[in-house]
């Protein structure tokens, strides 16, 4: 089987990023809030989270697609992985 360069950059699955890709921050949010994530208030296009316990607050863009590397970070902060966010979406 002959791969082309994207599908070689991609992995073998052809997911990016174990299928973080095309998420809208609509989606993610309400990922977040599943995880146990409040809406706070919205900051311009950017909804903004906390949760009891944790120091940080979550700022998600309310984007129709998401970049791969903001939900990484969002990901990174709330303490959780990538596969825990992708079963709550």
């Amino acid at each position: 089987m002959i791969q082309t360069k994207k599908a070689k950059a991609l992995g073998s699955s052809g997911l990016n990023q174990g299928g973080l890709s095309n998420i809208p921050g609509k989606e993610a949010a309400k990922a977040f809030e599943k995880a146990g994530w409040q809406a706070i208030g919205q900051v311009g296009s950017h909804l903004v989270t906390v949760k009891t316990g944790v120091r940080v607050n979550l700022s998600i863009p309310q984007h129709k697609e998401l970049a791969i590397g903001v939900l990484r970070k969002l990901i990174g902060l709330s303490g959780m992985n990538v596969d825990e966010l992708l079963k709550l979406l």
